[in-house]
Order: C-alpha cells, then structure tokens, then sequence
C-alpha cells in the first residue's frame, strides 16, 4: 500500500509542477530529490557529472576557451570502473542542480584516483578554482564554487561533533546524520560583508599580502555574532582603514567558496571627504589607497598577465567579472559617470 501511495503521490505532484512556471517545476523538481532517497539514485543513472580532483574542478580547453564537460552516467561507470566498489562511488556525489528539462547535475570528488590517468583519459586538467573563475562564463563558474562548497562540507563534516561517531550523507548530499545521536547537519555558508568605501570622488581599494600581484579589491570581513549587515560594515571599515562610514546601501549578493563557503553581501559606503585619511590595519592589509575614477577605468582594462610592466612591477587590477567586487567596482564607475 505505502508504494501505491508514494507512486501516486509522485504522478500528482508530477501534474502539478506541470501547471507551474519552469522555474518552480525545477526548484521542486530539486526538492524532491533531496528528500527522497530512492527517486536521488535513480536520477543519477540519467544526470550528468562534474569532476573534482582534491576540490579542483576538471575543465577542458578548446581553441582558445575553457569550458566544463558535463560526463554522463555511463562516462562515469567507464571511469570508475577501474576501482573495486564503483557503484559505491557514485553514492559519494552530492547534487548541485539541474537543468530546465530536469536532468539532475551531480558532482563528484575523485581525489583518491591518479589525477594524470583522468586528465590522459578525458584530454582536459584539474584545474585550481580561483584560477578557473578567470577563464570561465559566470553560469559554469557559480556551478563549480556551489560544487566545491558543498564537496568542502562533505569532507569537513564526516564526524559528529556531539558523539564522534561517523555521520553519513543522504544521497543527494544536501545533509548528513549521526545515527548514534540522532544529530542532523546541514550544509551553512557564512555571512561576509564586502564594502566599496568611497569618499565621492574616489573608491577605497586595498590588497592582502596573499592575493595575487597588483590585484586591489574593496573591503571585505565576516559578520560577528548578533551583528546587522550595517554593523558589520562599520565595523570592518574602521578596523581596517580607520575611517567612519556615514552612510551605506546594499547592492547585492554571492556565494563565494574562499576560503569556505560564504555569502558575500556586497555594499556601497560613503565616509566624509574631510575626513578620509587613510588609517591602515597592517596586520589584515598590505596596502590601502584611494584611486580616482580615471585609475579605475584603467584598472577594469587590465587582466594579471597585462598588469606586468617591463620591470617586473606590476600596475593595479581588479578581481575577475564572476566576482562581486568587481559588480561593485563597475557600479561606483557608473555612478561617478551617470
């Protein structure tokens, strides 16, 4: 009776989706598969699969563009088929998404397979994240830091912190329990701020000393318990550069993989003209300064290979398109010039 009943609850929730927007179609499309184990397994033998080596994703270059093959299940079996246990393997994969006509995306971590046989096999490289968000679109670039987070989590999280005890993953990935305790994790992302601070003329851009050579970007910090999104602001522009914020607006938000998983909530921030010296924190920062609205236009010109002058310095640059900082950068360039 109990499988009667969860198939004929399946074809009516199947006819209602059908009434939706696609959209709402594919998010409970999602939901499902979360939820349901066995509906989980049989999606993975007709979705598709991105591949981690060790959390560097595996991407392919064509003519001058890099791009993310989606293998299918059967390209997996014929990978996976050279270790003991391969249907296994596929129970390690979490689900990242699908498409509009409901074929689930699954991603899957094969860092304890010999990284140059795949590479040889599939004619592409395992390639580091933060060096694939350059040469990506932003649709593959958000896929593969959602798919790393959630791979990172999965790796992170594989003991109870109440009991010790091993937890195991559902199918889909989208949780973990302790059967000793009875404990469910769920995967969490942290609060960051990221703040342009600008003084009505100029934009406040700083660097780390662990970023790339003569890459500047705004201002960014976790939130701290109890803390609002205004109070976080305020609070990382004066530790960090000295300065009082008067006022802020929201721009926006993103999920960023560095160094977890966080939601990057992006913010505009004025401080008084009269008052914008210019204090650094030298143990967060290497350098802070002010650029003019001509240094910016030129910085959004430059990439980090036509940064390098002759001397081997290098002139200022600015994180990627896919990244949030540079949205905000293109933002205050807009205002300045509307």
């Amino acid at each position: 009776m109990a499988v009667v009943y969860q198939a004929l609850h399946r074809r009516v929730s199947s006819l209602v989706c059908r009434l939706h927007s696609t959209y709402v179609r594919k998010m409970r499309y999602l939901h499902q598969l979360k939820e349901d184990d066995s509906l989980c397994r049989q999606a993975q033998a007709s979705g598709t699969f991105y591949l981690f080596h060790n959390l560097s994703p595996f991407l392919q270059k064509v003519g001058q563009k890099y791009s993310v093959p989606q293998l299918s299940a059967a390209d997996m079996k014929q990978i996976l088929e050279k270790l003991p246990e391969a249907e296994q393997w596929l129970e390690k994969s979490v689900l990242i998404g699908c498409s509009d006509e409901h074929r689930p995306h699954f991603a899957l971590d094969l860092g304890a397979l010999d990284k140059s046989a795949i590479e040889s096999e599939l004619q592409g490289s395992f390639t580091d994240l933060r060096k694939a968000l350059f040469v990506l679109d932003g649709k593959d670039s958000s896929l593969l830091a959602s798919a790393q987070s959630l791979l990172r989590w999965h790796d992170s999280h594989q003991y109870c912190s109440k009991t010790g005890q091993p937890t195991q993953k559902n199918p889909a990935g989208s949780k973990r329990v302790c059967h000793a305790s009875g404990v469910t994790y769920y995967p969490q992302m942290s609060p960051v701020v990221i703040t342009l601070v600008s003084d009505g003329s100029r934009c406040l851009l700083a660097r780390q000393p662990s970023f790339p050579a003569g890459m500047f970007t705004a201002l960014s910090g976790f939130c701290d318990m109890g803390e609002n999104v205004e109070d976080s602001v305020r609070r990382e522009v004066a530790e960090e550069v000295g300065l009082e914020v008067e006022s802020l607006r929201y721009s926006a938000s993103q999920h960023w993989p560095f160094p977890s998983s966080a939601l990057m909530i992006a913010c505009h921030a004025l401080v008084a003209a009269q008052r914008a010296e210019i204090s650094m924190d030298s143990m967060e920062l290497e350098e802070a300064r002010w650029f003019s609205l001509e240094e910016v236009v030129e910085g959004l010109k430059r990439g980090p290979r036509s940064a390098k002058q002759d001397d081997g310095s290098f002139l200022p640059w600015f994180p990627p398109k896919q990244a949030i900082a540079h949205q905000l950068i293109r933002e205050w360039v807009q205002q300045q010039t509307a």
